[in-house]
């Protein structure tokens, strides 16, 4: 069942809505609450329409319309077929448009050093396990960031949002690595190995170590991916938040775009020392120490060899990282 709720523009307030029933549904985010019998209504954005309908409350103003519950909890079923082609193209794209940049950044990770990994040569290099991995890597990503966002949604104070982000965004880290770390494995090789082709070395990896030799660096992926996600999506999130109640409406990709650069970003100069770990435990030699998946060890293993030069390392690794991330 759906009814439309307009502003009462007889009333001294044109900015509060009359709910007609208790069973009303509607946004902390922009002033609004759900309401029990006798309840009095809170303020409201300007003159405008809602329409409510299965719990949720949709806002139609003269620019777009627009579910406010974006910005809060009440939440309709999510998209999948939409997460899924949306999030792998946007991946997919993103993963081969910056492809140089994250060769660049593997060999400045790399034990042996950026020259001796290959420089600015063969900077394509593994491009093949990208492709690959992309687009079933992001779509696993955001079909589980849309469903256990839907899943917890909450009809409380908008407080617990960003709780609600870091949730969805650590499961679907958790989920999406299944299928990255064994991409992400043989990319990385075939990064600092220019000259041998990438199947080669997946073939080298499941002879010499097994299935498992593909998913090595998996704990420390996920170690790396979940603090990254905890500060991008949520900062993402309410940086979106803020600018559509800024604007009075949606917003726009580009701006979407903006949020999401600044976002990621600083999320990656958070957690990159954690990234030059996975690379190193990814990279090491089977049955040596690093390979064996300990990330302070792989950290350690950085300092102790390279010093302060493995300070300027970091530094320099944070700046390609949100590079590609901007």
């Amino acid at each position: 069942m759906s009814r439309e709720i307009r502003p009462d523009h007889s009333s001294p307030d044109p900015a509060l809505l009359q709910a007609r029933s208790p069973e009303s549904y509607t946004c902390s985010c922009f002033g609004l609450t759900s309401r029990d019998p006798g309840s009095q209504p809170r303020q409201a954005p300007p003159p405008t329409w809602l329409r409510a309908e299965h719990g949720a409350v949709t806002r139609l103003c003269s620019v777009s319309s627009y579910s406010v519950n974006l910005l809060c909890g009440a939440m309709d079923p999510p998209g999948f077929t939409a997460s899924l082609v949306a999030g792998g193209v946007a991946g997919a794209s993103v993963d081969l448009i910056l492809f140089p940049l994250d060769t660049i950044k593997t060999r400045l990770q790399s034990p042996q050093g950026f020259n001796k990994a290959g420089g600015f040569r063969g900077i394509y290099a593994g491009v093949p396990s990208a492709a690959i991995g992309s687009f079933p890597n992001a779509a696993a990503f955001f079909i589980t960031y849309e469903y256990v966002k839907w899943l917890v949604h909450s009809e409380s104070s908008s407080y617990l949002t960003p709780v609600k982000h870091m949730l969805a965004a650590s499961a679907g880290e958790v989920v999406a690595c299944l299928i990255r770390v064994p991409s992400e494995v043989v990319k990385q090789r075939a990064q600092v190995s220019a000259s041998t082709r990438t199947f080669k070395i997946f073939s080298n990896i499941l002879r010499e170590e097994g299935i498992q030799g593909l998913y090595r660096g998996y704990k420390s992926t996920v170690l790396r991916e979940i603090p990254f996600s905890l500060v991008q999506f949520p900062l993402w999130e309410s940086l979106k938040a803020l600018w559509s109640w800024r604007q009075d409406h949606v917003v726009d990709s580009w701006q979407s775009a903006v949020c999401g650069a600044f976002a990621g970003g600083c999320a990656a100069a958070v957690t990159t020392p954690l990234d030059v770990a996975k690379t190193r435990i990814m990279l090491a030699k089977a049955g040596s120490s690093t390979a064996r998946g300990n990330v302070l060890s792989a950290l350690h293993g950085v300092w102790r060899s390279q010093g302060l030069a493995g300070s300027s390392k970091f530094t320099d690794c944070v700046e390609v990282t949100s590079a590609m991330e901007l």
